[in-house]
């Protein structure tokens, strides 16, 4: 009878041990998956984590680059990359390794010891003008040790770009004022002084008066129209207009001038009807023929003509036989105040605004306007408009 029940209990224990044994292993595995799922849900998580950090920074404006306490990139984000030009993997790179820019890295060495540096200018070094405003801080654990540093870049260049258009534009305009001014001033001065009593002399002064009067009105007229086309105030009143008659009345305006010099007007347009507004496009033709017949060879020929092109456009354009235009100007022609031969401009008059006039008007009618020049061979200014329909 023992040894029967010795040997029944010895098999319920295998048969215990057995059972637990697979219920701890089944359990053991269990557990072994719920953490390999709970370790691939954290990676998941500090993936997307990374990868919305990375759209996030992606999505800024700004430049952002992230720097270790080693002072290796560990972020660089896509407007950083944009505005140095960059398309190679930058993490684990020095600044000076990734951009080779020594204010840059100087700027870093600044950062760690200051703690922050706000609204710094930085001048990128290359062939074309790129200015940046440069905000850096340094980043401590709780514990005050420094962790690295976050700089944060804001591209300036436009900002410097309008604001050396408008210095330029106030000293341009105070000049064109001050020269007639002083003339006016100086001629009146005379008059006081005496020199009215000599009916002679005095009608010769007063002749001068009136016309540096005039040229200070066409002046602030010409100023006041840049102005409004610039802005967008003026509202074009858009018509069908036939382009042979109104060149041949422009020509005609101009005929006394361009007498003086001995230039022939020639009218080549054909039977084109464009849209636009009338009183615009007349100041456009006006403006280049009238540059023609002054900056023009005597005894020359000016032609206005045109056709019309593939794309539901008439081109027009005002040629002459002078000088030219030297090559290093042809970019440079439209803009306001530029003179291509100072000395030549002032003797013969005018504000220097006109060609720049002629562009706005032009692309406000939805049109291109450029010009083609040799020296010797004289030069072409052309202009497009929509057709009429």
């Amino acid at each position: 009878m023992w040894p029967i029940l010795t040997i029944a209990t010895i098999f319920a224990a295998v048969a215990i041990h057995l059972w637990w044994r697979h219920k701890f292993l089944r359990q053991q595995r269990q557990v072994q998956a719920e953490m390999e799922e709970l370790q691939r849900r954290h990676q998941q998580t500090t993936v997307d984590a990374k990868a919305q950090q990375q759209v996030l920074f992606n999505s800024m404006l700004e430049g952002l680059l992230l720097l270790d306490r080693n002072r290796r990139i560990y972020l660089a984000n896509r407007a950083f990359k944009n505005l140095f030009g960059l398309k190679t993997e930058l993490r684990g790179k020095t600044v000076m390794e990734a951009l080779r820019v020594h204010e840059l890295a100087a700027l870093v060495e600044r950062v760690e010891s200051d703690g922050q540096v706000f609204d710094y200018e930085l001048k990128l070094p290359e062939l074309s003008e790129r200015w940046l405003q440069v905000n850096a801080a340094a980043i401590s654990n709780s514990a005050g040790e420094r962790e690295g540093t976050i700089l944060v870049f804001h591209d300036l260049t436009r900002l410097k770009q309008l604001e050396r258009t408008r210095e330029e534009f106030v000293a341009n305009v105070s000049h064109e004022l001050r020269t007639p001014l002083s003339l006016i001033k100086g001629y009146v001065e005379t008059l006081l002084d005496g020199a009215r009593d000599n009916p002679e002399v005095a009608e010769r002064f007063l002749q001068i008066i009136e016309r540096n009067t005039s040229r200070l009105d066409l002046l602030i007229q010409d100023l006041l129209t840049i102005s409004a086309l610039e802005s967008g105030r003026i509202t074009l009143n858009l018509q069908p207009v036939p382009l042979r008659p109104l060149a041949e009345k422009i020509l005609t305006d101009l005929k006394t001038r361009a007498s003086a010099k001995d230039v022939k007007l020639v009218n080549a347009l054909p039977e084109l009807t464009a849209t636009a507004d009338a009183n615009r496009l007349e100041q456009v033709l006006a403006n280049l023929v009238d540059n023609a017949i002054k900056y023009g060879r005597a005894n020359g020929t000016v032609i206005v003509g045109g056709q019309k092109t593939d794309a539901d456009k008439i081109e027009i354009f005002v040629q002459d036989d002078g000088p030219g235009i030297p090559p290093e100007s042809l970019d440079r022609v439209f803009e306001r105040f530029y003179r291509v031969d100072k000395a030549r401009s002032r003797e013969q008059g005018g504000t220097g605004l006109g060609l720049s006039i002629v562009k706005h008007i032009v692309q406000s009618h939805g049109g291109k306007v450029w010009v083609k020049s040799e020296p010797g061979k004289g030069a072409t200014f052309s202009f497009t408009l929509p057709q009429a329909r």
